[in-house]
């Protein structure tokens, strides 16, 4: 089973900058995206005609935030946010369940210039891992997305000129620290110890074509799942967007 999971930066324009050829190419079970600032209605009609099941979890502000699923089996169950008391208004959280795990497709918040969102961000890494918990008592765990923090500076191409920076606070990393501490495996630092590999990259100064990037995507796992697991990989060839998409791979 392949899940793929990508920052696409807005799905229209996904779509414009050949998503489909990479679905095509890649041909995953599960596409998992994050930032698609759009509603049912704004979907493109091509990706209607690519044999998946479309879910849509759009912000409340039009064009902004959103996740999307889009799945060849249709999960048991399917749910937004965390929880009846906490109305997911910026779209950031889908669940779909499955036999063997459920699967959370995530976009945490970014804590912004000047750390304006920092308190919030760190309130909702508290919430979603409270559900993360929650759900993990009843079976496996698998949670993908932007979770917008670079945890160690393996994970960051300039560590320190960006202590105090958005992404790489220590406040996010102990927060990142502290989801992991709860029985999560980072699968892409499970297969892969080397540095130099990142998620991310600025659109400015050629930061891409100079490798100076940030590994701020993940895939996560119920640590008793992680045998399940054959490889966790980053596409860092796929372009379209200024993330990579991330692939897991389950064996059979």
């Amino acid at each position: 089973m392949k899940i793929l999971s990508w920052n696409v930066n807005g799905i229209r324009a996904a779509v414009k900058n050949g998503i489909i050829k990479t679905l095509e190419n890649e041909n995953p079970d599960i596409i998992l995206l994050q930032e698609a600032k759009a509603d049912k209605m704004d979907i493109p009609e091509e990706l209607h005609h690519t044999g998946y099941k479309i879910y849509v979890n759009p912000a409340d502000k039009k064009g902004y935030s959103g996740t999307m699923a889009m799945a060849k089996q249709e999960p048991l169950s399917y749910t937004t946010g965390t929880g009846e008391n906490n109305k997911d208004v910026e779209g950031r959280i889908q669940t779909l369940e499955y036999d063997n795990f459920y699967l959370i497709n995530s976009y945490f918040p970014n804590s912004q210039h000047g750390l304006t969102r920092l308190d919030y961000k760190i309130q909702f890494n508290r919430e979603i891992l409270e559900y993360m918990d929650k759900l993990k008592a009843k079976k496996p765990v698998i949670i993908t997305g932007d979770f917008n923090v670079a945890h160690e500076e393996i994970d960051i191409a300039r560590p320190k000129g960006n202590e105090k920076n958005a992404g790489f606070t220590i406040e996010e990393r102990d927060s990142m620290t502290e989801i992991l501490s709860h029985g999560y495996v980072d699968t892409y630092r499970y297969f892969h110890k080397e540095p130099g590999h990142y998620s991310w990259w600025s659109y400015r100064f050629n930061a891409r074509e100079k490798n100076i990037g940030w590994r701020i995507d993940y895939f996560l796992v119920s640590d008793n799942f992680i045998g399940k697991v054959e490889d966790s990989l980053i596409l860092e060839n796929v372009t379209g967007s200024d993330h990579a998409p991330l692939e897991l791979i389950l064996k059979q």
